[in-house]
């Protein structure tokens, strides 16, 4: 009996630590886990842009390689363009790269709101060239299990942007 006990304390003193041991970045990649599903919402744009405003919106969001990724796609009707964001840690830093229509892959870094529930990724750098502009900003917002934010933000050239807001609900 002494041996259980000391067997389930020393259990219970690991879990402990790792739980405690886990960086921002760990905390708010499996918080963005827990969006895996399929969302439906409407975009909502600043400045306004006609071909996407009040447009309905599908988003899948996909944990992948073995719990390592987390695979964002986004589909418009009417829209050819289909495009992916990775979402995976590099180190203690959870990282964004998004594979844009504009033929080039900004990442981006987290940071985390101090409730958890809001992750901003801020540009770090791009691959592929941005004469055509390059998505600079992404905010997730966690509202509850079945709701959830976007806010994206595209640099476009001479430092114009354009900020796109998606209201998403978990598909039933």
């Amino acid at each position: 009996m002494k041996f259980l006990r000391l067997a389930f304390s020393v259990f219970v003193m690991s879990i402990s630590a790792v739980a405690l041991g886990q960086s921002d970045g760990q905390k708010s990649f499996d918080e963005l886990k827990t969006l895996a599903g399929a969302w439906e919402g409407t975009v909502t744009t600043l400045p306004q842009q006609t071909e996407v405003q009040g447009k309905v919106v599908q988003v899948s969001l996909r944990v992948t390689s073995m719990g390592n990724a987390l695979m964002h796609e986004m589909k418009m009707p009417g829209q050819s363009d289909d495009p992916i964001t990775m979402l995976y840690l590099d180190g203690n830093r959870l990282m964004l790269t998004h594979y844009c229509d504009a033929g080039n892959r900004p990442r981006m870094v987290a940071k985390t709101s101090p409730d958890g529930k809001t992750v901003e990724f801020d540009f770090l750098d791009v691959a592929g060239g941005s004469e055509h502009g390059h998505m600079h900003h992404v905010v997730f917002t966690m509202i509850d299990a079945n709701h959830h934010t976007e806010d994206w933000t595209f640099m476009m050239p001479k430092d114009n942007h354009v900020q796109a807001h998606f209201d998403l609900q978990r598909a039933k």
